[in-house]
């Protein structure tokens, strides 16, 4: 989804609580086993460049974008897939309330920011958002991976751990503290995503995910790569790349694997033809496999080939072996509900589950692996067409992998896994509508500077008059004024799955009328007995003139869990909040954690159509959080806005009489940063520890 008609739509520009007893399937058809290579290692070291500044040949800020442009392509760069453009219809439910006790919090600390990412490797990276936001921890680590950049902090302290490189990161003539972070193209060994001296770009990242597996004392992120022509230009073939601590230590080295995922989908011709793009990768693991699933869409075409799953041996993958066995299962057509392809839908975003410390795994069958999703978003109701379906549901789907013990079997090139899923009535849910946040709609004032830039035809400039000149060209700010932006929502997909205390537990995002008022933006959550199956509890977080969205619930080992979300409002800037998870007792008041206010609207280039974005605009937000269970504690990110930046500050010496940073929009102020923000956009991360 998230990130064309939610998520990675990267590029429609290069080709033109009670259990139901119906639903279920099985299948080993449609799947194969083969085996993959250990291609590398990497690590979190940065890679070889040359400082971006004065004489840079390119000064795009958006992948696919000239020079000569206002800022990227419709859907080009790192946008999730989405087919639901609209709305659905969710529950009327009591507005949650506000905590005024919480679980323990111990403490927090910023993780990373859009500053951190775009200027790591000197500066010769492109400006990306959403951050998609994945977080482990493990071994008194914590390791975070966002589009696209990542750090390891320690967990004692939230201090990065990795080395300083500041005094080496030039940018613009000067040392760029971006608090030791390390590009995810130096961390998988791949040349920078843009070289600003020659203008060469490399390939490209996106979708971080990461998962520390207690039982193998190893950390595992994973990433999807877009390969490039000579040329530049992306060549539609696009893979799965795995990177494996050598060690429990993340700041060594990693072992690389990749797994092609370019042809992998329902068809090679007919309505919805090869190739695929492998969109939204996630993982999880029991106790004998690690699992990939991806939501795979056609390059050519407005439709939908099923989520993929993908299952490796976790212990070859652990032990850094020559080759790992793999078994791919394509879930297209196995769940019994009608649609435009038949009387079956295939899966979407089918979520593996995760699992606290070592003894929670599920044993029975030989190892079996749980995955929850739905399927209210057109992709599971209408994927062939690509048409819209009712983006409404009361249907969760329940899947479950069994015999993964054979992914360590003696002949490799035969693993034995099986699938199958059931399908439970839930309570109703439906896609959401975009969040509201402090003067959402309105021209923006002062304290929204990007916004405020755009719209600005009076201050004088070292480009002339009218700020806007200093961002955009004349044809692109011809799009006319912009607005303060309400930052997009998730469409109804599964989020974050744990696997703990025998339950399945996972939440979504979904439309609600809390108190009977206006539609917002909520979340819908589920604990589940996947052995019966059966709903053990569900039901739904919203409040009066609030919105939430992106969930990630984190549940230790005796079932005492937190959930993480963003929270906005009509009078909240976007802020980090959580709520208490139980299974017996449901989800607690909610609050915003401490430190994680919001502290100003969001204002990145995705929600202004002078920056070339799609009508109507997308102002990108999540695409997920996450949370991390390590002994009683859990951890838990989200997305938020960090930092204040006013709008002369901002300008610096770019408005005609300023002082400040060379580097325009970063209130770095005379000491060259480290600065709250960049000119585009200004999320951030917050990662917070708390006992439940």
């Amino acid at each position: 989804m998230r990130k064309v008609s939610m998520r990675l739509l990267l590029l429609f520009a290069l080709c033109a609580a009670a259990v139901v007893a119906f639903g279920g399937g099985s299948a080993t058809a449609g799947s194969a086993a083969s085996q993959v290579s250990l291609v590398g290692t990497g690590g979190p070291q940065t890679g070889a460049f040359a400082p971006s500044g004065f004489g840079d040949v390119t000064q795009q800020e958006f992948p696919g974008a000239s020079d000569n442009d206002g800022g990227g392509d419709p859907y080009n760069g790192i946008i999730d897939r989405s087919l639901s453009n609209g709305v659905g219809h969710g529950a009327s439910v009591n507005s949650g309330q506000k905590a005024k006790s919480n679980p323990t919090f111990n403490f927090g600390f910023e993780g990373l920011n859009h500053y951190q990412q775009r200027y790591s490797r000197g500066g010769n990276q492109f400006s990306v958002e959403p951050p998609d936001q994945g977080m482990c921890v493990g071994n008194g680590y914590v390791v975070e991976a966002v589009n696209d950049v990542v750090n390891v902090y320690s967990a004692s302290t939230g201090a990065s751990v990795l080395p300083d490189n500041t005094a080496t990161n030039i940018v613009a003539g000067f040392p760029r503290n971006v608090n030791h972070a390390v590009d995810l193209n130096s961390f998988y060994g791949y040349p920078a995503a843009v070289n600003r001296t020659t203008g060469a770009l490399g390939p490209e990242l996106t979708d971080p995910s990461c998962l520390y597996d207690a039982a193998t004392q190893r950390f595992f992120v994973v990433v999807l790569t877009l390969d490039r022509n000579s040329n530049g230009s992306l060549n539609l073939v696009n893979h799965l790349d795995i990177a494996v601590s050598s060690t429990s230590n993340p700041t060594g080295s990693w072992n690389i694997y990749k797994t092609d995922v370019t042809n992998d989908g329902t068809n090679t011709g007919g309505a919805n033809p090869g190739p695929f793009l492998g969109d939204y990768p996630h993982i999880g693991a029991d106790a004998n496999g690690f699992y990939i699933t991806t939501n795979a869409y056609p390059w050519c075409c407005n439709g939908f080939s099923g989520a993929q799953i993908y299952a490796y041996s976790k212990a070859q993958l652990a032990a850094g072996a020559a080759t790992v066995t793999m078994q791919h299962i394509d879930t297209s057509g196995m769940v019994n509900a009608p649609s435009d392809a038949g009387l079956t839908q295939p899966g979407f975003t089918v979520w593996p589950s995760q699992s606290p410390g070592t003894s929670q795994f599920n044993l029975a069958n030989n190892g079996t692996e749980h995955f929850l999703s739905s399927n209210a978003a057109d992709e599971a109701q209408m994927p062939v067409s690509g048409n819209a379906g009712t983006r409404t549901s009361n249907q969760l789907i329940v899947w479950t992998l069994t015999n993964t013990a054979s992914l360590n079997t003696a002949n490799p090139a035969n693993p034995a896994v099986s699938l199958s899923n059931k399908i439970l009535s839930v309570g109703q849910y439906g896609v959401p509508p975009k969040q509201q946040q402090p003067g959402s709609g309105t021209a923006p004032d002062t304290t929204v500077p990007q916004g405020h830039c755009l719209n600005d035809t009076t201050t004088a400039t070292i480009a002339g008059v009218g700020c806007w000149k200093l961002l955009v060209t004349p044809t692109a700010h011809a799009a006319g004024a912009e607005v303060v932006a309400r930052p997009d929502s998730n469409d109804t997909r599964m989020q974050q799955v744990d696997y703990a205390n025998g339950k399945l537990w996972g939440a979504l995002d979904t439309a609600l009328n809390p108190d009977s008022g206006p539609q917002r933006a909520g979340i819908a959550w589920y604990v589940v007995n996947p052995t019966t199956p059966k709903i053990v509890n569900q039901g739904y977080l919203g409040a009066t003139g609030h919105d939430f969205t992106y969930p990630a619930i984190g549940v230790t080992a005796s079932g005492r869990g937190l959930m993480a979300f963003t929270a906005t409002g009509d009078t909240l800037d976007p802020s980090a909040a959580y709520a208490p998870i139980d299974a017996n007792a449901g989800v607690g008041a909610w609050n915003v954690v401490t430190g994680g206010t919001g502290a100003a609207a969001d204002d990145g280039f995705s929600g202004y159509k002078q920056q070339r974005f799609p009508n109507p605009i997308r102002s990108r937000w999540g695409d997920y959080g996450a949370a991390a269970v390590d002994g009683k504690s859990i951890w838990i990110a989200s997305e938020y806005i960090a930092h204040t930046c006013d709008y002369i500050d901002w300008g610096g010496p770019f408005f005609a009489g300023g002082t400040g940073d060379n580097l325009l929009g970063t209130c770095g102020g005379a000491s060259h940063g480290p600065g709250p923000r960049t000119a585009l956009a200004n999320w951030s991360t917050r990662i917070s520890q708390l006992t439940p």
